[in-house]
């Protein structure tokens, strides 16, 4: 009994301590967005009675019954004034599930609901389900489109890691009462990173999907597609057209994948996507943004060359390291921008903006020219503007 109470008590001032924390902007940014000191979830954050069994009893040593490993790639909303993070909370056994916390500044304190969700499934059980976009859609539901990865039934019985990806499709009104609907067919082999776009286009529900020939690989699967479905109670897309296609020696040559649901603008929809390259270390995941038509969604109107923001520092450091993911990101009423952005496949973090600054971004950041004579050719351009206004402003300071 002594040890058991030396070491709940050990355990829950840790955890009061973690729950607790401050969480200060990092100074001297890039002025596109702030970072962060700490990260808003981590594997630690979670109740202290999900992983322990607290009954002196059966567990006299106080061991972990059910470990966390991580807490990451979460969708967000906002309800009743409330930031809201549906995380992707990976557990010891490697299975994930989602599980909301919730703060009110959507910055610190973020505090775990009691229960992981429970939704249901198909007629085929999930073998895994994990990164869950939220979308609150203009028919009145919330609806929850996330990947879900079952064992493929045609690998050999050695081959323990073959599976097919899909996207899994649910709805709500609360995020704690969920609905699960039939999963949503492509004429793709797999899909991961769907996203549900937020109003009808033509009549029908507008989804963007990656078209992908494997489970990791996309292969012939050209970039973000969008695709239309006349029903979302059983969602059928017959045509992916192309938004953002995969292009040779950028931050998003191996593959690309939309991030969480676009936002509306004034000037068009911005989207939030990531971008994978091949390095010798191996796959490197940025974020990058752009801009398409508020009438005509596979128009793309402006796309800056390059990534918005990769990892840093201990962000690289993780299960799966050299990685930033994000599908949710929030905007309020005031305009400033949350951006949760997962680290390694292990922790989540947030990233505050503005629209008024990320559509600057977005719109005046030069483009990608696709080779390294066009690109010193965009940076001399800079280099003449400001050494021209600085001469102009301040001739007896230019050398």
């Amino acid at each position: 009994m002594e040890i058991f109470e030396k070491r709940l008590l050990r355990i829950q001032t840790e955890h009061d301590r973690v729950l607790s924390q401050q969480n200060l902007p990092i100074e001297y940014g890039n002025g596109i967005y702030d970072r962060y000191q700490l990260p808003v979830l981590t594997a630690a954050h979670v109740p202290i009675f999900w992983e322990y069994d607290l009954n002196p009893d059966t567990n006299p040593f106080l061991m972990k019954r059910f470990g966390i490993n991580s807490t990451f790639n979460a969708g967000a909303i906002k309800l009743n004034g409330r930031y809201l993070v549906v995380a992707r909370v990976e557990g010891y056994d490697r299975k994930s599930f989602f599980a909301v916390a919730e703060s009110e500044n959507g910055i610190d304190h973020f505090k775990f609901w009691e229960y992981p969700l429970q939704i249901p499934e198909t007629d085929v059980p999930d073998g895994n389900v994990y990164d869950i976009r939220i979308t609150r859609h203009e028919d009145g539901w919330i609806y929850g489109l996330f990947c879900t990865e079952r064992r493929d039934p045609n690998a050999a019985p050695e081959d323990q890691s073959a599976a097919i990806a899909q996207c899994g499709i649910a709805r709500t009104k609360d995020l704690k009462t969920w609905q699960r609907l039939p999963d949503l067919k492509t004429p793709s082999p797999q899909q991961r990173n769907v996203v549900l776009h937020p109003e009808f286009v033509n009549g029908q529900y507008a989804f963007y999907t990656r078209p992908q020939d494997g489970f990791i690989e996309a292969g012939t699967g050209g970039g973000i597609a969008l695709g239309l479905s006349r029903s979302i109670e059983n969602a059928e897309i017959e045509k992916e057209d192309i938004v953002d296609q995969k292009q040779y020696h950028t931050v998003y040559e191996l593959k690309n994948g939309q991030g969480p649901t676009p936002i509306k603008t004034t000037k068009g929809w911005l989207h939030l996507a990531h971008g994978v390259r091949s390095t010798a270390a191996g796959l490197r995941y940025v974020l990058y943004l752009f801009l398409t038509d508020l009438d005509d969604l596979t128009k793309m109107i402006c796309k800056p060359g390059g990534y918005f923001l990769a990892p840093e520092g201990e962000e690289r450091i993780g299960d799966v390291s050299n990685v930033v993911f994000c599908n949710g990101w929030i905007l309020n009423e005031d305009g400033t921008v949350f951006i949760y952005y997962a680290s390694s496949d292990t922790r989540l973090h947030v990233a505050t903006s503005t629209l008024e600054k990320l559509l600057n971004y977005v719109c005046n950041t030069p483009e990608d020219s696709f080779s390294s004579a066009s690109s010193s050719e965009t940076l001399t351009m800079l280099i003449n503007k400001n050494l021209t206004y600085l001469n102009l402003k301040h001739p007896e300071s230019v050398g």
